[in-house]
């Protein structure tokens, strides 16, 4: 199946906004343990799926006409030092988030390049593009990094 990657990048940013950085819906699990939010428009189906809370690996997909055609895989959250500190916490997620809505429309899966607020500053670094790509993220407040996390993923392709 071919996927128009514009259709696929408006999409994403559609269900980012949707998603959690956004009014997210979480559903039922598939797995065990995990929070999973979803999103639909269309043909087009969004799932965000990921357990943890400091620490929180997880993985998203986009299926079109029921079809997984896209997916990214996540990994990391606040640095070790600061797990338990719920005023920091709240903080770190709730500015992760105004990150995350500012995505670049031409790489739609996590913040811009860079993003600042205050003593906030999110960088996001990426290579590649919506088809395959890696990239790092940080967060640092005041010059001192409290949370990183690395992505990778793109397009799903069958035989």
């Amino acid at each position: 199946m071919k996927i128009n990657l514009e259709k696929l990048s408006k999409f994403l940013c559609e269900a980012n906004k949707f998603g959690y950085a956004g009014s997210s819906k979480e559903v039922k699990p598939q797995r065990k343990g995990f929070t999973e939010l979803e999103y639909k428009s269309g043909d087009w189906y969004f799932r965000d799926s990921y357990a943890g809370h400091y620490f929180a690996p997880g993985q998203e997909v986009v299926y079109y006409k029921n079809k997984p055609v896209w997916a990214m895989a996540y990994a990391g959250g606040m640095k070790f030092k600061y797990h338990g500190d719920k005023n920091l916490d709240g903080q770190i997620f709730e500015f992760l988030k105004k990150a995350l809505l500012a995505m670049d429309p031409k790489k739609p899966f996590r913040g811009p390049a860079q993003f600042k607020e205050k003593d906030w500053v999110y960088k996001s670094s990426v290579k590649g593009d919506v088809r395959d790509f890696s990239g790092n993220e940080k967060i640092s407040r005041k010059g001192q990094v409290v949370f990183e996390q690395n992505f990778i993923g793109g397009l799903i392709v069958e035989k």
